[in-house]
């Protein structure tokens, strides 16, 4: 369940199930290590102020079979352009298929 006090991690979580359809999507808001950069002070679009701008995303789907690690991040990146123009200053992504991901965790 996503978090709506946390608009910007639910519009990123909405668009990558959306386009991967995900086994294991894990997003984690870094924007409290990055304290007093620029960036942690901007208002949001709704008047928020702060939080929300760095990101750390897992995201594990079968859509990822046979791409290299720099094509599937474009797609992510494509996927939420948006968010990467706008609050998003940063993304940290590991992209797995679900076959790398079993490997991974073994």
């Amino acid at each position: 369940m996503v978090d709506p006090s946390r608009p910007v991690a639910a519009a990123i979580a909405a668009k990558l199930k959306a386009a991967f359809a995900p086994t294991r999507l894990d997003i984690v808001d870094q924007s409290h290590l990055h304290a007093g950069h620029a960036h942690t002070a901007m208002l949001h679009a709704d008047g928020r102020k702060g939080g929300e701008t760095h990101f750390a995303v897992t995201i594990v789907s079968d859509r990822f079979v046979g791409q290299s690690r720099m094509q599937r991040q474009r797609q992510v990146y494509a996927t939420l352009r948006e968010e990467l123009a706008g609050p998003v200053h940063a993304l940290s992504l590991k992209t797995l298929s679900n076959d790398e991901c079993d490997a991974h965790d073994k």
